[in-house]
């Protein structure tokens, strides 16, 4: 946030709100709420084997997850995660469905399940410098705890949908 309203131009100051510290504009009385930001993440499956790609920047340099990324302003998390597959190995893919939502303090990260025919292969680019599939329990070192999350609600075979009604404990990614 900035030092300034972004309404007024006048210098904010942190003020109690909703019992949180929260930067505020006291001549406008504009309340900077500091959203988490969400990305959308895509467990891609051929053959009993999941995709992984490894990152080439921080954090988690040279550790592996999914391909995925962050949601832009405006964009259908759906729509985010069939271009961050398309921007970070090359594949095109359809029918998601709903694998699992993670939270790191920070972020919240959609994971959607997807499966791609025997004849698809990655192309690493973007922020991965390589891709190949794994078998579990054969895995690399992954780089979130989200991501080993996701991996068990695969393996298990639980959709979200079947903890309608239930609020998930927190879990970082």
């Amino acid at each position: 946030m900035n030092t300034f309203c972004p309404q007024c131009a006048t210098r904010v100051v942190e003020r109690l709100v909703e019992g949180k510290g929260r930067l505020a504009c006291p001549a406008c009385n504009f309340i900077a709420f500091a959203d988490p930001k969400v990305a959308a993440t895509v467990l891609v499956e051929r053959e009993g084997a999941i995709l992984l790609v490894r990152r080439s920047i921080e954090p988690a340099r040279g550790k592996w997850c999914f391909p995925g990324g962050y949601v832009d302003f405006g964009e259908d998390p759906v729509v985010a995660a069939i271009r961050e597959c398309r921007e970070e190995v090359g594949l095109d893919i359809a029918e998601l469905r709903l694998l699992d939502v993670s939270f790191n303090g920070r972020v919240i990260v959609i994971t959607y399940g997807a499966s791609v025919d025997g004849t698809s292969e990655p192309a690493p680019a973007d922020d991965a410098d390589m891709a190949a599939w794994f078998v579990p329990p054969s895995l690399p070192p992954l780089a979130f705890p989200g991501v080993e999350q996701a991996i068990a609600v695969w393996q298990g075979g639980r959709r979200i949908e079947d903890n309608a009604g239930t609020a998930p404990g927190p879990s970082h990614s």
